[in-house]
């Protein structure tokens, strides 16, 4: 197989390039290396495999339209994890248009692409933030999703309806996972775990909504990129897929669980939370156990530590 990965210098998209890479695949990476945070982090995350003979990397932006259609004439890949796009659910509000040109523009000039050159297999990557507030505990993939509390999931959700276009006219294959919270090493500097660990070492207060009475099933990263390499090697028609730990964490306990590991108190403000924040998320993982034999490994406790030793070794160290 030749994957594509989209956002390959990102947190997720680095953590799965590499372990592709890893397993003898070959991998053509992009990303845009946009200022959503600071583009240095991203240099940091592919520096140690960028020079791997079995990936061919391009600084490319997904609205590139020609540049994407060059992509895939050129290297003809198979599969596809389009994990490129602008996250974060706070930040979307205020800026649907961007949030619109590239998580939906940019998955369709994807989804073009692949329909002209016959890709076999497109995973997208979707949001827990899809479920909005719904009633329905855990969150399953049989929920309508149709009420999003931000631009950032609707885009999405949008996202996962074209998939099913996709399918509908063309027969493509299209997994849309849905990842919930996840954490660990590489984490973006704007992501909650990140946050709340730079902010403890450095003194400076956390916003913790509802003084963390709100739950969010925390799932590490190597669980997610298992998750998503599973639905790269299955092509299932269409489905949608969570992939999460299946165990909320009391926000408060994770806090503290930050705390434990660099040894200082966290400086908290504890406002209401806004109306973009759901009170819980938390999936139901049956699916993904039936169609990708998905079984995450990893406890909170021991993946905050994985976290913690990597933010030590190179975040301290830059």
């Amino acid at each position: 197989m030749t994957i594509l990965v989209t956002g390959a210098a990102g947190f997720i998209g680095s953590n799965l390039t590499e372990t592709l890479l890893n397993q003898g695949q070959t991998v053509v990476g992009i990303d845009d290396f946009n200022d959503y945070y600071d583009p240095a982090y991203k240099r940091s995350n592919i520096s140690g495999f960028k020079d791997h003979p079995n990936l061919s990397f391009y600084e490319l932006d997904i609205r590139d339209e020609a540049g994407i259609e060059k992509l895939f004439a050129t290297h003809k890949p198979t599969a596809i994890a389009h994990l490129g796009a602008y996250g974060g659910v706070r930040y979307s509000i205020g800026r649907a248009k961007l949030y619109t040109h590239v998580n939906l523009v940019g998955t369709i000039n994807l989804l073009e692409a692949a329909r002209e050159h016959g890709l076999g297999n497109f995973v997208f990557a979707s949001t827990s933030s899809a479920y909005g507030k719904t009633e329905q505990l855990p969150f399953i993939e049989t929920d309508p999703c149709n009420q999003p509390l931000a631009p950032y999931p609707a885009s999405k959700k949008a996202g996962e309806m074209f998939g099913y276009t996709y399918n509908n006219l063309h027969q493509m294959n299209f997994t849309a996972v849905r990842f919930f919270s996840v954490y660990g090493p590489r984490g973006r500097p704007d992501m909650m775990p990140f946050m709340v660990m730079d902010r403890i070492v450095k003194g400076e207060e956390i916003i913790l909504f509802d003084a963390g009475q709100m739950k969010r099933d925390w799932t590490y990263v190597d669980d997610i990129v298992s998750g998503v390499i599973a639905a790269l090697e299955r092509p299932l028609g269409y489905e949608i897929i969570n992939l999460g730990r299946g165990e909320p964490i009391l926000m408060a306990d994770f806090v503290q669980s930050i705390e434990k590991l660099v040894g200082k108190k966290a400086v908290l403000s504890t406002p209401p939370a806004p109306a973009s924040e759901p009170k819980i998320t938390f999936a139901n993982i049956d699916k993904a156990r039936r169609l990708l034999d998905y079984n995450p490994q990893t406890a909170v406790g021991d993946g905050l530590a994985k976290m913690w030793d990597w933010y030590q070794a190179v975040v301290m160290g830059r």
